[in-house]
């Protein structure tokens, strides 16, 4: 028996959940279910990899009712990464448990007249920006008195200055008597104060518990100086010949210069900006899942709410200071079972970083080196022995 059955779950989706090989809630899916299942208004925080997701829709599954044509739903998110992915997470329960909820993706830059048309089939539920949402609200096509749940996922960037407003105006044009969800990694205590001024008392649950780092990830680290960064990974690049590879650097203003200079060595690569204009990052986000470009640049702030499939390695061109940040990149690769490898590349300062993230995570982070076109051992490399004259 599943111990998602102590949960009080329908059935058919325990049995969609082990279609999927998932039979054991996390930590934050036991304490956030049962909450939410009560109606009460939550703020969840949890990290990243924990199965926040799973955490409000399944519970939305046993709220919602499928016969019922009419929206009831909606799942706010700051990025068209983010709402692809909530979408095809919905549409598998959907399918694996028999539970016919429909959804829409409502997102910006894509043709409005076809999201018209989907949404006059009535969607259960609608994924999306809260600035199209709005849009759609105001010219009558989003029916928002009819909408019982609303869920903020990435709330602390839905409750920033560039979404706040319009995330406000999607609140208060559906009922009072709805349920509102805040969903993220980080919750900042400002946006605790601005979640209050528009939810009931709302609860906060946090995910106290370790996060580990998948078993079927390989950690290796190569020293450099900081000028010579770019070539050794050039180098790492050519001898492991990753299929789909993520650069993260810390500075999101340098992600073009560092894109150009890869590409200045014949490398397939792309870079990602949080500013990025969302065509722009659409174009090349499907360029990187259809393997077209092999590497893709990003900050740790672009990359938030990416889920790409078949990601093989991560490569660290500055370490993060932060462990829990090593944690978010890290786990981008060896997703479902699958192997994957994050290579850091660090100067002699940044080894003090790559020490507390072993302790923090207790694994263990090998030193390599390059000799020859292969990665060897530190210790295995040929010493040179001096002429005699």
């Amino acid at each position: 028996m599943s111990e998602f059955n102590s949960l009080n779950l329908n059935p058919a989706l325990v049995a969609a959940l082990k279609k999927e090989n998932i039979t054991i809630p996390t930590e934050i899916q036991r304490k956030a279910i049962p909450k939410i299942l009560e109606n009460k208004d939550v703020i969840i925080q949890s990290e990243t990899g924990t199965g926040k997701t799973l955490a409000y829709l399944l519970p939305l599954y046993e709220k919602l009712n499928s016969e019922a044509r009419e929206m009831q739903a909606m799942i706010l998110v700051p990025t068209h990464e983010l709402a692809i992915q909530v979408q095809r997470q919905v549409e598998r329960l959907s399918e694996n448990s028999g539970i016919k909820l429909n959804s829409v993706p409502i997102i910006g830059n894509v043709n409005i007249s076809r999201q018209i048309e989907k949404l006059k089939e009535r969607p259960h539920i609608i994924t999306g920006s809260a600035g199209r949402i709005l849009e759609l609200i105001k010219k009558r096509k989003i029916s928002a008195h009819t909408i019982k749940t609303i869920i903020l996922d990435e709330a602390d960037r839905l409750m920033d200055e560039n979404n706040l407003n319009d995330v406000k105006a999607v609140i208060k044009s559906t009922l009072k008597e709805r349920q509102l969800m805040m969903v993220s990694a980080t919750i900042t205590e400002d946006t605790i104060q601005k979640a209050r001024e528009v939810m009931k008392e709302p609860e906060y649950i946090k995910g106290e518990g370790n996060v580990s780092v998948p078993d079927t990830i390989e950690h290796l680290y190569f020293k450099a100086e900081q000028r010579d960064k770019i070539e050794v990974l050039r180098k790492l690049v050519r001898i492991l010949n990753p299929e789909k590879a993520l650069v993260f650097i810390d500075k999101s203003d340098e992600i073009g210069i560092i894109t150009a200079k890869l590409k200045y060595h014949g490398l397939k690569a792309e870079g990602i900006q949080g500013t990025s204009f969302k065509l722009e990052r659409k174009k090349t986000m499907e360029l990187f899942r259809s393997g077209k470009i092999q590497l893709l640049v990003a900050s740790d702030l672009a990359a938030r709410g990416l889920d790409i499939e078949g990601v093989t390695h991560i490569f660290n061109l500055n370490i993060p200071e932060k462990p829990e940040a090593y944690l978010h990149r890290a786990g981008r690769t060896g997703r479902k079972g699958n192997k994957g490898m994050v290579v850091s590349i660090v100067t002699d300062r940044e080894l003090q970083f790559i020490k507390e993230i072993q302790k923090a995570f207790k694994i263990e982070i090998s030193p390599k080196s390059m000799y020859m076109g292969s990665i060897v051992e530190v210790k295995k490399i040929p010493r040179k022995v001096p002429v005699k004259r």
